[in-house]
Formats: C-alpha cells, structure tokens, sequence
C-alpha cells in the first residue's frame, strides 16, 4: 500500500467565515489574512494505491466553472490536479475509484469537467462514491449551504451512472487498508477515510479540521451547519487521536500537510508536523 499527496492548488476564503466566533486578533496570529481579510488555504487531496484499486480522496475545485465565480476564490498555485497525478505516474484514466468526504463545491468540483460543452466525468474508468444521506442533502439544499452545493458538480455523477454509496455505519470498511468514518457537524454525513498504513493510522480530516489553527476546541467554522454538533465531534475525536497517536492529514492547512498531537495545558495541539512522504 502507498499513500500520495495530490496537490490541487490553494484558494481564499474570509478569515472570519472559517474561524467563527474567534476574534481576528487571535486567529490571525495562525493564519494572516491579506487586506480583503481573506486568508490562503489549500485544496489538498489524497491519491490511496490499495491492491488493485487507485482511490482518489476530493479533488479540488477544478476548472470548468465561469471567470467571474473562480474570481471570489483568488485560485493560485503552480499545482493542480492533473499535473499532481502526473508527478506520482498516474492519469485521470488510472484511478479507479473517486471518494468524496462531501461535496461542497471545494471538495467535488474537479470530479466532472466540461468537454465540448457537455459535463463528464474527470475519472472515466472510476466509481464516484458518496453516501446516501448525504446525497439527498446535497441535492435538496437548504438555502443557507445551497451555494456550496452546485448541480454541475453533482447531478452529472448521478446521470453518468458511474455514483455509488458507501454504507452509513460505524467504521465502514471501503478497501482492504481503508474504514470510513462520519461526521455530522460541518454537513450532513461527511464521510473521514481512517487508513492503516506503516503500522500508524492516518486521518483524512476534511473539514472536520481544516487545519491546525483549528485545533483548540472553540475554533469553529461558521459554513458548518451545526457547530455544537461540530464541537463535540472534534472534541471526541481528538481524544482518540491523542491516545492513539493518529496523524492527521490535513485537507486545508496551507503549511502543512500532517500532524501528530499532544496534551498541553491550553488543551490538544499540535506536536509534530511534517509532509505525508516523510512518514
């Protein structure tokens, strides 16, 4: 089993929005905001060889959407998606199975591209997996996350026939070395890839954990739906990590890529950070 970084670029998203009722005075100390308060996170993916199988963890924002709405994010970086993949050997033909934690538009969006003005898979050869309950929720929005949730990003995988779902129950296992988990507080049934790999487990924190800015318990997002929800998710979960020492991969810090965490007498925070290939 090998795991890879795909990198996909970074983007910008107010400081405010994804730090929630922290003052700007703290959380800017973690992560400076430029003078539109805007703050520069990454869209970092995760490519999972398993056996037989080439599973591909978000994908970014893509590309097909209009000028005017990639403006909002200030999209920049050399990387993305494809050339990523390419880095480590592989095409867009090769991954076999597309696994998204959610799909908000910064998580889905490079999963269908727009080719002779018709919306197709990125993947052609690979099953795109979501999860029932999230998918009804996704493509029945509420008005206040509806803009997170584009139709062109999703109904295409529907009408592709190429959509599957992962069962919504305790530790799913979706490949040999892969267990699912869930998560209720950022949207509904996000989904977490928990994966063995070199006799540590690996956490794909999606937004469950941004980043680690987001460690103390209180840095809550104001996107997610149901922050209390949220926080005693994250408070459960980094008692676990904690004890058993996962590493956290992390989908949206743009410095760094993993983590391990300790105890302090502020609470859990981070002990170590390092990059994915170096573990």
């Amino acid at each position: 089993m090998t795991l890879h970084t795909i990198d996909t670029g970074f983007f910008k998203l107010d400081g405010g929005a994804m730090f929630g009722v922290v003052p700007k005075s703290i959380w800017q100390k973690t992560n400076p905001a430029d003078e539109n308060n805007l703050c520069t996170w990454a869209m970092r993916c995760l490519l999972i060889e398993d056996d037989d199988r080439l599973i591909l963890v978000d994908t970014g924002i893509g590309n097909k959407q209009d000028p005017k709405f990639l403006g909002h994010y200030h999209l920049h970086g050399e990387e993305t998606l494809e050339n990523s993949l390419a880095g480590h050997g592989f095409s867009p033909a090769d991954i076999t199975d597309v696994f998204l934690t959610h799909l908000h538009f910064d998580h889905c969006g490079g999963a269908i591209i727009r080719e002779n003005d018709q919306l197709i898979p990125a993947f052609r050869n690979a099953v795109y997996w979501t999860n029932e309950k999230h998918w009804n929720w996704a493509t029945k929005p509420n008005d206040r996350e509806k803009a997170s949730f584009l139709e062109e990003n999703i109904l295409p995988i529907r009408e592709s026939g190429k959509l599957k779902f992962v069962e919504e129950t305790g530790l799913f296992s979706f490949s040999t070395h892969v267990k699912v988990r869930f998560a209720y507080g950022h949207t509904e049934a996000m989904m977490l890839p928990q994966i063995s790999y070199k006799d540590r487990t690996i956490v794909y924190m999606a937004d469950l954990l941004p980043s680690t800015g987001h460690l103390p318990l209180p840095y809550v997002m104001a996107y997610d739906m149901f922050p209390l929800q949220t926080l005693d998710e994250k408070r459960q979960f980094l008692e676990e990590a904690v004890e058993n020492n996962y590493v956290l991969f992390l989908e949206h810090d743009p410095v760094n890529e993993c983590c391990t965490l300790t105890r302090t007498e502020k609470g859990i925070r981070a002990a170590e950070t390092f990059r994915l290939a170096d573990l």
